[in-house]
């Protein structure tokens, strides 16, 4: 029998993490296997550069597609925990971890209330998680908290690129963000949700280097990639 609401009401209806958990496997394919995605994530485990044996968290982990590369910074001593608002990309992060013959530390939160020890954490990181928080820049404090000095922070995050002759891809780019977005984000925001990104992502990048020293800043894929990194004072 047919739904007796309409399906544009039921879109416009449905929640953030309702809308990751429908597209789950779609965002999965992308976050492996879309174009310059590799790079990206090596550039952010590069960044945050865990020591051996350290117990890094990554929230926003979606289907813990950077997993791999922050174990290798890790090794087999150290522990990653990826965190995130959506069940469905968990449900496909740990049957990667099946596949792989281990049972991932995966936990359903939220990155603005780090459900963790702060005793427990050496590092943490999030990738394109800045721009979908109302106050990315209270989130990147509360996770310098729970780091504490000495430990280390990175964001990966896309944004309009500056850099002349690349500049001429925003208006797809913007695109892009737009369909990647909730049902009714920009109605919400009653303006671009590229604009709105591109502030989170100034604002989180500029608290890191707020709580940071030894600070690292990189734009890679022509200006849209924006990685930072740091060790909390």
């Amino acid at each position: 029998m047919s739904s007796p609401v309409p399906t544009a009401t039921l879109a416009a209806s449905m929640s953030a993490p309702e809308f990751y958990t429908r597209l789950a496997r779609v965002y999965d394919t992308l976050a492996r296997h879309g174009p310059g995605v590799g790079r990206l994530r090596r550039t952010l485990a590069d960044a945050l550069d865990p020591p051996s044996g350290a117990t890094v968290v990554e929230f926003g982990c979606g289907t813990a597609a950077n997993r791999p590369y922050l174990d290798a910074k890790v090794g087999p001593e150290g522990t990653y925990v990826g965190v995130d608002f959506a069940p469905g990309v968990l449900r496909v992060a740990r049957e990667r971890g099946r596949d792989r013959g281990d049972v991932p530390h995966l936990i359903r939160g939220d990155a603005t209330r780090p459900p963790l020890k702060p005793e427990a954490v050496d590092a943490c990181c999030g990738a394109f998680v800045a721009g979908m928080l109302a106050d990315p820049a209270e989130a990147v404090r509360d996770w310098a908290g729970l780091v504490g000095p000495g430990g280390r922070i990175a964001l990966l995050d896309l944004a309009q690129s500056t850099r002349p002759g690349w500049r001429r891809l925003n208006p797809a780019y913007r695109l892009f963000v737009r369909a990647g977005s909730p049902p009714g984000t920009a109605r919400s925001l009653e303006r671009s949700p590229a604009a709105v990104q591109d502030e989170r992502v100034v604002a989180a990048h500029r608290a890191l280097r707020a709580v940071c020293t030894d600070i690292e800043y990189e734009t890679v894929l022509g200006g849209f990639g924006r990685v930072s990194a740091g060790t909390v004072e």
